[in-house]
């Protein structure tokens, strides 16, 4: 009877071709991350009061910055660049894209049900949106909206508030007029090379980039912080002459000391920047503007939060910006961010 040979396999080869098929998985399907949603929900806890609240709100805010970069990358296409013809209650002029994007964030957080009130910079007063809601948004729904004809990079700037009187009661003063310290959530969206989203809840920053082909926003950077020390200064020096004297001198420090002046005129992009890489940001009384020109309510608390969450300062230059009690919807200040050390050596002047 002739006999039969069964060659034998190695183990060791079966496992050699196993971890290479593998490999070769791993390299042709990259994680991508893990979504928006899915993060607040795991991190749902993190929330004060958290009842799901806070996935609704920052939900209806990405979809409508989804919608907002939509218009924003078409807007040389169509007939949405360039001015209104008008000004806005703060006395900016409003851009035709600022007024869409008020529009969006308005519809989008008045369908989600969860905001009760709205304050937005393209509003003389608040917007009622449902006395059922829990929370007061307060927006800048396109900051930097004059770069928009030339393309340089734009953002949204928000802040949550829980209201303070009892749901389903009319909007009162009290739930309005918050500090900064009382917000329970705030970031910003900047639309440029890439879309991100940035927010804290209190817990630390996390930013978010939007994959435009999955129409998801993923998280790219968690607990985001900002370099103690700096060699940026961000300052509009074309005001330089009407600046206080301590401003004047902190600026020659920082020319003196060869730090890299860079302002790009949008407030996110210029935050965003220095957060990454370290520096500061200042806006401060100048001649024309004795009180600064930044908002309290709907530009300052939200980035000082994230700020001061990412290890960084805020201040307006003798107090605390989230200890400032606000006595206007468009109160503005003088505004000085950034790295620890660079904003305590400029409020050291």
């Amino acid at each position: 009877m002739q006999s039969i040979f069964v060659p034998m396999i190695s183990s060791q080869n079966t496992s050699i071709k196993l971890n290479t098929a593998s490999m070769e998985s791993s390299r042709i399907a990259q994680p991508i991350g893990i979504a928006l949603d899915r993060f607040i929900k795991n991190n749902q806890d993190e929330f004060a009061f958290a009842s799901g609240e806070l996935s609704q709100l920052l939900r209806d805010i990405a979809l409508a910055s989804k919608v907002v970069n939509r218009e924003i990358n078409k807007a040389g296409l169509i007939d949405i660049m360039g001015g209104m013809g008008s000004q806005n209650n703060t006395g900016d002029d409003q851009q035709k894209l600022d007024v869409l994007a008020n529009i969006r964030f308005t519809r989008a957080l008045a369908k989600g049900g969860e905001a009760c009130a709205l304050i937005s910079e393209e509003n003389e007063s608040y917007t009622d949106l449902n006395n059922d809601g829990k929370y007061v948004i307060a927006i800048d729904p396109l900051d930097g909206s004059s770069n928009i004809d030339v393309n340089v990079s734009i953002g949204t700037i928000f802040s949550i508030y829980r209201r303070k009187t009892k749901v389903g009661t009319p909007i009162s003063e009290e739930d309005i007029l918050q500090k900064g310290s009382e917000q329970v959530a705030a970031g910003y969206i900047l639309y440029g090379s890439s879309t991100m989203l940035v927010y804290t809840t209190g817990h630390g920053v996390n930013c978010f980039t939007y994959e435009p082909s999955l129409g998801e926003y993923f998280l790219s950077k968690d607990r985001l912080m900002m370099p103690e020390k700096g060699k940026i200064y961000s300052i509009n020096e074309g005001s330089a002459n009407s600046f206080p004297d301590n401003v004047k001198a902190y600026v020659q420090f920082c020319k003196d000391n060869q730090y890299t002046a860079r302002y790009i005129g949008s407030l996110v992009a210029d935050f965003h920047r220095n957060m990454l890489k370290g520096g500061i940001y200042i806006y401060p009384s100048t001649a024309k503007d004795p009180n600064g020109k930044l908002r309290l309510m709907y530009e300052c608390n939200a980035l000082a939060f994230v700020a001061e969450q990412a290890g960084g300062l805020a201040t307006d230059g003798q107090k605390r910006i989230l200890d400032i009690q606000p006595t206007s919807l468009h109160q503005r200040v003088p505004f000085y961010v950034g790295s620890k050390n660079m904003v305590e050596k400029a409020v050291s002047y």
